[in-house]
């Protein structure tokens, strides 16, 4: 019998769940809200749910089904699948896992859902023939993830890979995490659209941003930016080269230390951009490197888009019942 796993992509908005073989091909899916402010008991029910309606989807056995991964956008303990503090949820120290397994009946594991991305980019996208990469994923914050030897590396309090927390300009803009400085303050989509607004507002710069959201500077999103960059619109691409140079500050400080082999860059704020911004980036990292130390690292675009959730659900899936 061909096993498959199912990968759950749970959001604030949307859970979002696939059966997935073994070569990584999605043979069904499913999409419902999450309806966060319902009671967590409802919210579980639902991705159980969802879970269901991707195996319908499959047209596949159940029994041929042999774990379920899921992504879940929240502090939380890979080991007892624990979900500590997921604030778009309004969830506190959840047993995710045990809840599950007692709706489905089949073995389940959850890991954060900028870890599980990474995985989902080494299994089955742009680093699938390396060992050692770096996932950062900017887009209304920016997050990250570490495989080391084909394997997440969580650390010692298992919250290794808060990229977006590392420092790049001291005493630089508050972040929401209440420190100065960090790399998600000063280059995550949040902070590009606030540097643009008060550069208009306040300081009355011009800018087709104004044209392209009808006056409303809060409906700027990723591709808004995109378009104000295909149309030189000379303040979105003054904030944007101080956005390749502190992210080519964080990058830099991740080659020093780490030497991974690859560097993946993903997220909405990347996918909506070409590939000039991935070599403007490489470019600054290139500044903040030690001298050789990029000769063998790959700075790469990430391949695998909106299904990089529930690819790499499944592939923490199969990793985890590997391991035992």
């Amino acid at each position: 019998m061909n096993t498959n796993v199912v990968g759950v992509d749970m959001g604030g908005t949307k859970i979002l769940s696939a059966v997935v073989d073994g070569e990584g091909k999605i043979l069904g899916t499913a999409k419902i809200p999450t309806n966060a402010k319902s009671n967590t008991s409802i919210v579980i029910d639902r991705i159980a749910d969802c879970i269901r309606k991707a195996i319908d989807d499959a047209h596949v056995d159940k029994k041929s089904i042999e774990a379920i991964g899921i992504g879940a956008p929240a502090v939380l303990d890979p080991d007892t699948g624990v979900v500590i503090f997921a604030p778009n949820l309004g969830w506190k120290s959840v047993p995710l896992k045990s809840e599950l397994e007692a709706r489905i009946n089949m073995p389940t594991f959850v890991d954060n859902d900028v870890n599980v991305g990474t995985l989902g980019e080494h299994a089955f996208g742009a680093g699938q023939n390396v060992e050692n990469l770096v996932g950062i994923f900017v887009g209304t914050g920016i997050g990250g993830g570490i495989v080391l030897n084909g394997q997440l590396f969580h650390g010692a309090s298992k919250t290794a890979g808060e990229i977006g927390h590392i420092i790049v300009k001291a005493d630089g803009p508050k972040c929401g995490c209440g420190r100065r400085g960090c790399l998600e303050a000063l280059a995550s989509r949040t902070a590009i659209t606030k540097q643009l607004q008060k550069a208009i507002q306040k300081k009355g710069k011009k800018s087709i941003l104004t044209e392209l959201t009808n006056g409303d500077l809060e409906l700027i999103r990723s591709g808004t930016l995109a378009k104000a960059l295909r149309s030189k619109d000379k303040l979105t691409i003054k904030v944007f080269k101080d956005i390749t140079k502190y992210l080519g500050v964080g990058i830099g400080s991740i080659v020093n230390f780490l030497n991974p082999e690859m560097i993946v860059l993903g997220g909405g704020v990347v996918e909506a951009l070409d590939e000039t911004f991935i070599k403007n980036i490489r470019k600054a990292a290139k500044k903040y490197a030690l001298p050789d130390t990029l000769k063998n690292v790959q700075i790469v675009a990430a391949q695998l888009g909106d299904n990089a959730g529930v690819l790499g659900a499944a592939a923490l899936a199969r990793q985890r019942l590997a391991a035992g």
